[in-house]
């Protein structure tokens, strides 16, 4: 570790320049990470938020949720069922509400369900909606940033129903729009694909521990996971996989950078490893060495791209969705750490090749 401050010390362009490198990429890391967590949060927090472990839906409908009719009396059917620990219908579509007196449109993502069920928003300001009385919801407070305010009347575009808002919630958007939430009657009155009919679009299922998650006793139905529902809302997996790929990406382009960066550092060395060996210095304590300067570096590098990430989050746009939590800011300078030392090893290679006598210039 001597030899390794030391020189760091001594060639403080050299290793600048390819500190500077390495702060880019896992700035760019980190940046990516939280937009990529943000969006994910945008197009899907209600479903992510919800204490469900599965939802039921309408089989042959390829697990989308806007494709699936349920009738309200399967309701009872799964409750029944075993292994079934709790169960609470799930009503959504999608619509655009006009506020009224005014020329404003919003689209929203309404999801209805039971006022008292586990799947009723948490209230963070006014009150919940009632299960009897249709004409109330609950809005996200997104909606709070675009001036609506609660007693405000949303005017539904396609069936002309007005509702008023009694209440906000957080973190519940749908397919990059915000959720609103109401009782299953007002939402049966509004859904042109029920024509007041009695029925939900899905049932979301709290299972107990260790049990299969199969529900035989009910037919015409298919039970899926939480993970598989957050995959059918249209251009969550395409979004989120195109994200992964590029940070996969960096990765692998922060490991090939040092690699090179390290390895032609090394073969610029080549004579003085070889004057080190010849005086007894032995290739593990050489490696220690480079191995050393490389684990410096990019501790110091990424905890300086740490810091110029959440800095950067304080003169980001307000709408801009961003989101990156600690847990994720660990794993991930953990994995630089490992990618940058990984890194080194072709120089260790070289190095436990290099011959003294060769190095310094003697003929053998």
């Amino acid at each position: 570790m001597f030899l390794a401050i030391r020189e760091l010390k001594h060639s403080k362009v050299r290793y600048l320049l390819i500190g500077l490198i390495m702060i880019l990429v896992a700035w760019l890391v980190f940046i990516i990470s939280g937009l990529a967590n943000g969006l994910s949060a945008e197009n899907a927090s209600s479903i992510q938020s919800m204490d469900a472990d599965h939802f039921v839906m309408e089989s042959d409908v390829e697990q989308k949720l806007n494709r699936s009719t349920l009738p309200m009396d399967t309701l009872n059917e799964v409750r029944s069922s075993t292994g079934v620990d709790g169960a609470e219908a799930l009503g959504q579509m999608m619509s655009t509400f006009n506020k009224e007196g005014t020329s404003k449109k919003t689209d929203v993502t309404i999801f209805a369900t039971d006022a008292n069920g586990f799947l009723a928003p948490n209230i963070i300001e006014g009150k919940s909606y009632d299960n009897k009385k249709v004409g109330d919801i609950v809005a996200n407070d997104s909606l709070k940033e675009e001036g609506y305010k609660i007693g405000d009347t949303l005017v539904d575009e396609s069936s002309g129903t007005r509702f008023t808002i009694v209440g906000f919630t957080e973190n519940q958007s749908y397919s990059h729009t915000p959720v609103v939430y109401m009782n299953v009657k007002g939402w049966q009155g509004i859904n042109p694909r029920l024509k007041n009919t009695d029925a939900i679009s899905t049932i979301a299922v709290q299972m107990d521990q260790g049990e299969e998650g199969t529900l035989k006793s009910v037919s015409d139905v298919e039970l899926i996971t939480k993970d598989e529902m957050l995959q059918s809302i249209p251009g969550f997996k395409e979004e989120q996989g195109t994200l992964t790929m590029m940070i996969a990406f960096l990765f692998v382009i922060a490991a090939f950078v040092l690699a090179v960066f390290f390895y032609v550092i090394t073969l610029q060395k080549t004579n003085q490893f070889g004057v080190m060996k010849a005086l007894g210095a032995s290739n593990g304590y050489l490696a220690k060495s480079i191995v050393g300067q490389v684990f410096i570096l990019a501790v110091v590098c990424i905890a300086i791209s740490v810091a110029l990430t959440y800095g950067v989050t304080f003169i980001m746009p307000e709408g801009m969705p961003f989101e990156l939590s600690t847990s994720l800011v660990i794993q991930y300078s953990l994995l630089l750490l490992i990618v940058s030392v990984l890194g080194s090893l072709l120089s260790l290679y070289r190095v436990s090749k290099i011959d003294a006598i060769e190095a310094i210039g003697r003929v053998a």
